[in-house]
């Protein structure tokens, strides 16, 4: 199965001080580059496509603009431009900054035994929420999520075939604060 990542980076961060892509990450690098080297530490020689703005560690990867009316219409924009086709795309936002290489290869392979047929958008169900950021969306699915009105990246999701699974773990603990950055930089 031919995989790559779709990475999330048109938010403003206004809450945080800057755009939380280009935030510096506490291992190196920004917040975007982390999630680029998790990704590459499990799939080496896989696409990466960001959408949104350019890493600053990364700023060769091809990228497609970001309208900035949040993420459903982000997708949807990506969803109907021509991109590199792979059988399934890891969707995952810049502030989702916990993932490891173990962690990544874990839900990668538990999303492929629970549809080996590539179906289904594979979500998180974790602490009683989905979590369709950090999933892992089907190439077929594709042309659904271009002609789908939705908005709201939740009614998105409800809108495809979907499978949540039940997830637990920091991964998907976004960083969506200047409180909770600074308990992920360990300051907190």
């Amino acid at each position: 199965m031919r995989v790559g990542l779709l990475l999330l980076t048109g938010g403003a961060g206004h809450r945080m001080g800057g755009a939380k892509h280009a935030l510096p990450h506490p291992e190196g690098g920004s917040w975007g580059g982390h999630l680029v080297r998790v990704f590459k530490a499990v799939y080496p020689e896989a696409p990466i496509q960001l959408l949104g703005a350019p890493l600053p560690d990364h700023p060769d990867l091809p990228r497609l603009d970001d309208p900035r009316e949040g993420p459903a219409v982000a997708l949807r924009t990506w969803a109907s431009a021509k991109t590199t086709s792979v059988d399934r795309w890891w969707v995952v936002a810049c502030d989702q900054v916990r993932w490891t290489p173990e962690r990544l290869a874990t839900w990668a392979g538990r999303c492929e035994q629970a549809d080996p047929a590539g179906a289904q958008w594979v979500v998180a169900l974790h602490r009683d929420r989905l979590q369709p950021l950090g999933g892992w969306l089907p190439e077929a699915l594709r042309p659904v999520l271009a002609a789908t009105p939705e908005r709201s990246l939740m009614r998105l999701m409800e809108a495809l075939p979907h499978l949540a699974l039940s997830s637990q773990g920091p991964e998907w603990e976004d960083v969506d604060t200047p409180l909770e950055r600074l308990d992920f930089e360990g300051g907190g």
